[in-house]
């Protein structure tokens, strides 16, 4: 199949499309490299340094004619959503309507978009369920969660097919520990390059992580099900940041101490997806608990230099 993966030169898009070569589909992607690694790029994919925002992709849209659209290119920063909305919602929102408007003229099959788990806000129970209220606590929450009533609406008027994908704390290889890089990398770039790990708050606040090659694999099953349904993608397993931090010191063998500092204002205490119906809907299901993905993350991070 023609797929064209927005943000490919980006931590988790990236695997996506490598995965997508593997498996021999004709793969183009669009990546303004402003967060994404030129290294990152499949040398077997097409790559257009371009932003999502640029009415000029439509040029690309139909002279590449995809069938499905990986959607991944974001403003991922809660913080900078904070400090710059309107850079947050420009990218974000405007940014997927642009795709929208490109999947409608050159008639694309299916679009398939990365949401977040910041669509929930604060949970009424654990594990969160995908019928769960809708209360983002920052403008990054809004700014992925419009997008899929976007989505919605594009698909029911213009007649394509959608899959939307809301994540659990991510991680895995290419990570970047700087900007709104994940607990896991910010811990292993501290931990290997010897300087001081901090947990914000007491340590018990609990998240649910979920390894990059098991997102992938729900990237791929959603090519040919899925159709116009929004899920969870997790691992649907809860850890306190304290024992995450153990647990990292425990397979690099190392006994460093973390320093404890105030919680950020807006942190969430417990978070854990439910990922029981993109297993009845998919038949997927994570593959890699979190000791085995930390290992291969682990690996990742110590043949490579964390910049």
């Amino acid at each position: 199949m023609r797929i064209l993966v927005t943000g490919g030169a980006g931590f988790i898009a990236s695997h996506i499309v490598d995965q997508l070569v593997s498996d021999n589909h004709d793969v183009c992607i669009l990546d303004n490299l402003s967060t994404g690694k030129i290294e990152n790029v499949n040398s077997s994919a097409r790559f257009f340094e371009v932003d999502i925002r640029n009415e000029k992709i439509i040029d690309i849209f139909e002279s590449f004619n995809p069938e499905i659209v990986i959607h991944h290119a974001a403003q991922i920063s809660v913080a900078h959503s904070v400090i710059d909305s309107l850079q947050d919602e420009s990218i974000n929102i405007n940014g997927t309507i642009n795709i929208l408007e490109c999947c409608k003229k050159t008639n694309v099959k299916k679009i398939i978009y990365a949401s977040s788990a910041a669509v929930y806000g604060y949970p009424e129970a654990i594990p969160v369920k995908e019928d769960a209220k809708l209360l983002p606590l920052s403008p990054y929450g809004i700014s992925k969660l419009t997008p899929e009533f976007y989505i919605q609406v594009y698909s029911n008027l213009y007649n394509f097919e959608y899959t939307i994908f809301r994540y659990s704390n991510a991680y895995g290889e290419r990570q970047d520990p700087q900007g709104e890089g994940g607990v896991i990398s910010i811990f292993l770039d501290r931990i290997l390059s010897n300087q001081e790990v901090i947990i914000h708050g007491d340590g018990t606040q609990t998240r649910d992580f979920i390894y990059v090659k098991d997102i992938v694999s729900a990237n791929i099953a959603a090519l040919k099900n899925g159709d116009n349904c929004i899920m969870n993608i997790s691992s649907q397993t809860e850890i306190t940041i304290t024992e995450l931090f153990e647990t990292i010191c425990k397979i690099l063998k190392n006994d460093k101490f973390a320093s404890y500092m105030d919680q950020r204002i807006g942190d969430i205490k417990y978070s854990s997806l439910s990922n029981q119906y993109a297993g009845s809907v998919l038949g997927w299901s994570n593959k890699y608990n979190l000791y085995e993905g930390l290992v291969e993350t682990i690996k990742y991070y110590q043949n490579t230099s964390i910049k």
